[in-house]
């Protein structure tokens, strides 16, 4: 596979509903697509960064540069044998997991398309069917959470799960038990709390939770594992784990019961089939997290949760939940069992909308032969 020039756009799309975290409220995505061009197929890629350097260090501002000045360069011009050798080509650019995740991504994507394979079975998956939860947002009142609730248990997801902090956490769980005792029922903390919240976290058992997800700090094993031990409630860690590495450490200290993957956070998927295989091999299930992906990071995780430790409903929604128009098509849905059925096509079977993305995009750069130049 010889990359022959890598396209960057930024494109821009407004949600319909706002997404409120600990981080704040978001309410428009600036999102950073990557396109590699190799012998005449196009393979797409996205960086999940956000606007702003809150969730991780980077944002779609800081992955632009890396990918313009280090990473792009680091791979165009150069004939692979698969996209999985990236990876090490990129290991001299120390974090920017989100960038290289895009580029890597995208080069899976060409090479699957070349080979006329799915992207689910070129990465080694197995399952057919997606099982799906949905991640809700911080609402305006308790009411208006109720609503979403009930609107996404109505649409077949099979797994709810809030987004926490001080002060909006127990009575929302308060609120849900009452009413769907039996639900399938998380939270995400977003490292909102410490351990001087210990009391406030321990209330968390009375509600029958699958997970607590990512309660202290962004960094952090020991203190989840001094945590783990007092709580009866799984900790699932999103943010602390990087990388296999992590992931072993985590588990070997007990610090989790749970991983959460998510490949623009761990770099990609060669770094995230790791991460799965070390969960794998240890007993502990793995789900897909979301970061507000169009239709093109979507298909992506759509295509990770194929690998067989997804045992747990992932954040992989349908496209509307979170845009009017995506660019994919057909956009993702889920069915009324809550399941995705993944697609059979080459690549990753859904069509890329370059003329809606060519409206949508506000910035747009091209790297060829080792050298950038602006379109």
């Amino acid at each position: 596979m010889k990359v022959e020039a890598i396209t960057l756009r930024e494109i821009r799309m407004p949600l319909v509903h706002f997404f409120e975290t600990s981080f704040g409220r978001t309410t428009e995505r600036n999102i950073v697509l990557v396109t590699v061009h190799s012998e005449g197929v196009s393979g797409w890629g996205e960086c999940v960064a956000g606007e702003d350097p809150f969730y991780s260090e980077e944002s779609f501002e800081t992955a632009w540069y890396a990918m313009v000045k280090y990473l792009a360069p680091a791979v165009s011009g150069r004939t692979l044998e698969h996209a999985g050798e990236a990876a090490a080509l990129f290991d001299r650019v120390r974090g920017h997991r989100m960038a290289k995740g895009a580029l890597e991504n995208a080069l899976w994507d060409a090479e699957a398309k070349q080979r006329g394979l799915p992207l689910w079975k070129l990465l080694g998956g197995t399952q057919r069917e997606i099982a799906c939860g949905v991640s809700i947002g911080i609402q305006n009142s308790l009411d208006q959470l109720m609503e979403k609730v009930e609107t996404e248990l109505a649409a077949g997801y099979r797994r709810m799960k809030i987004k926490v902090k001080r002060g909006w956490d127990v009575a929302a769980f308060e609120r849900i038990r009452a009413r769907w005792p039996e639900i399938l029922l998380s939270c995400d903390a977003n490292s909102a709390y410490t351990l001087d919240d210990l009391a406030l976290l321990k209330q968390f058992d009375r509600y029958n939770l699958l997970m607590i997800e990512q309660p202290l700090w962004c960094d952090d094993l020991y203190f989840h594992a001094r945590l783990q031990k007092e709580l009866k409630t799984k900790i699932c860690l999103d943010e602390a784990i990087r990388n296999a590495r992590d992931a072993q450490a985590a588990i070997e200290l007990g610090a989790c019961g749970i991983v959460n993957i998510k490949v623009g956070r761990v770099g990609g998927f060669t770094e995230a089939i790791a991460v799965h295989d070390v969960c794998r091999e240890r007993k502990i299930p793995v789900w897909c997290g979301g970061m507000l992906e169009s239709g093109i990071g979507r298909a992506h995780n759509i295509a990770l949760s194929t690998l067989e430790n997804f045992t747990l409903p992932g954040d992989v929604s349908a496209s509307k939940r979170y845009w009017k128009e995506d660019v994919i098509e057909p956009e993702v849905t889920v069915s009324q069992q809550g399941l995705i059925t993944v697609k059979d096509e080459a690549g990753t079977g859904y069509r890329v909308r370059e003329d809606l993305i060519e409206k949508l995009t506000v910035k747009k750069e091209t790297i060829q032969r080792a050298s950038s130049a602006a379109r």
